[in-house]
C-alpha cells in the first residue's frame, strides 16, 4: 500500500494525448511553428518541420547574367521579375531610388485583384504609398520619400527582394 500512497504523490508523468492533439491543432491553425506546454514535471513540446524548399526555389529565379542594361525601360511587370536583385547592377537613371529597407516578398497591389498601387509615368506625393514588402507575415508599406514620377518600377509582384535593392526610381 506504501507504493499506492508514493505514486499518488507524484506528479503525473502520463502523456495526454488529447492535449498533444489539441497542441498540434493550435499548430495547424495559426502560423506557429512550434508550441510547448508545462506541467509541474511534465513538459510537452509540439513542432512543425519547416521545409526550404520554397525558399531555394525563389532564390534561384533571379539571373543576372541574363539583364541587358539597353533593354527598353517600359517593360512588362513581368520581364522586371527576371532583372538582376543585385543593386549594382541596375543601371540608375536620373532619378531617385527607392529601395528595401528589409529582406522580405515584394507586392505591388494592396490584395490580387486590386489595381497596383503605382505605375510607370504615374505622378505620387511624399508618403504614398509605392508598394509594399512583406517580412514575416508583416504587410510593411513603402512610401515615396518625395513628390515625384515613377519612372520605373525595378521589381515584379511577389518577387522576394533583398535589404537595400532597389525597388522604384522616382524622377523630379
Amino acid at each position: 500500500m506504501a507504493t499506492d500512497k508514493t505514486l499518488d504523490n507524484e506528479p503525473s508523468t502520463e502523456i495526454d494525448a488529447t492535449l498533444v492533439r489539441q497542441l498540434a491543432d493550435i499548430l495547424n491553425d495559426t502560423s506557429l511553428t512550434e508550441i510547448e506546454v508545462e506541467r509541474g514535471e511534465l513538459r510537452i513540446r509540439v513542432a512543425r518541420e519547416i521545409t526550404a524548399a520554397p525558399v531555394v526555389q525563389y532564390a534561384a529565379a533571379p539571373q543576372p547574367a541574363s539583364f541587358a542594361p539597353a533593354a527598353p525601360t517600359t517593360a512588362a511587370p513581368a520581364a522586371a521579375a527576371s532583372m538582376p536583385s543585385d543593386p549594382a547592377t541596375i543601371v540608375a537613371k536620373s532619378g531617385e531610388q527607392v529601395k528595401s529597407p528589409m529582406v522580405g516578398t515584394v507586392y505591388l497591389q494592396a490584395s490580387p485583384e486590386a489595381p497596383p498601387f503605382i505605375k510607370v509615368g504615374d505622378t505620387v506625393k511624399t508618403g504614398q504609398t509605392l508598394l509594399i514588402v512583406e517580412a514575416m507575415k508583416t504587410m510593411n508599406p513603402i512610401q515615396a520619400p518625395r513628390d515625384g514620377v515613377v519612372a520605373e518600377v525595378l521589381v515584379g509582384d511577389a518577387q522576394p527582394v533583398e535589404y537595400g535593392e532597389a525597388l522604384v526610381v522616382l524622377e523630379a
